[in-house]
């Protein structure tokens, strides 16, 4: 079997950038402006960054907001190779961002929060290139979108990726303790981390050097 690819998130300096490139990260995760959680960095800063990384290392602009115009101006001032859309986007939006961003990749975060996750994950499959399971909470006054720190329903997690005919990558809670056994449960394309590598809110090497030697 392919070995399980590692998206490290929240990154925050170019030196982050570096430290988990140079650890193994096939996908870098730019976090932008967010209602709540951790890890945004300022426009410039994304852009800055995404300049940096080299070919072979996906980036992904990480972006809560859900009208194609402005998920569009945006990808264009951070100019990242894909865009994470973490809340909910309607299907003219998903046609627009295939119309105006050719060769962008789109990433639909699903928060899988019950049964009902499985039906919405494959309705938006048929429009994106892959599908993010994360453990947020959309329906909250303040939307938790990401950055939780949270595992969420593996069974679930494991329906969804049996069901859809994209790549899954799956995220909430992961650490060297645990990613072996929920790539086990789950078989993801690759797996998505942010809290669980970093200490006093930076990017630890000595924790990422340990969830790699955990991927199977």
């Amino acid at each position: 079997m392919m070995r399980t690819r590692v998206k490290v998130c929240c990154i925050s300096s170019i030196d982050e950038a570096r430290l988990a490139i140079r650890c193994g990260a096939s996908a870098l995760g730019l976090v932008s402006a967010m209602p709540s959680g951790p890890g945004p960095i300022p426009e410039e800063l994304i852009a800055e960054i995404a300049a940096v990384i080299p070919p072979g290392v996906a980036s992904f602009l990480l972006t809560s907001k859900q009208d194609a115009d402005s998920i569009i101006k945006q990808q264009r001032r951070c100019r990242t190779n894909t865009l994470q859309l973490v809340d909910r986007v309607s299907v003219q939006t998903y046609q627009e961002l295939r119309r105006e961003l050719p060769g962008i990749g789109l990433v639909q975060v699903v928060h899988v929060t019950g049964e009902e996750s499985i039906v919405e994950a494959i309705t938006v499959s048929e429009f994106v290139d892959a599908i993010l399971l994360d453990s947020g909470n959309q329906s909250l006054p303040v939307k938790e979108l990401g950055g939780t720190g949270r595992t969420h329903d593996w069974n679930l997690s494991r329906q969804i990726v049996e069901s859809v005919s994209v790549p899954v990558y799956l995220a909430g809670g992961l650490k060297s303790e645990n990613v072996a056994e929920a790539i086990r449960q789950v078989h993801p394309f690759a797996v998505d981390l942010c809290s669980g590598v970093r200490t006093d809110g930076k990017l630890d090497e000595s924790k990422l050097a340990a969830f790699f030697n955990e991927i199977q």
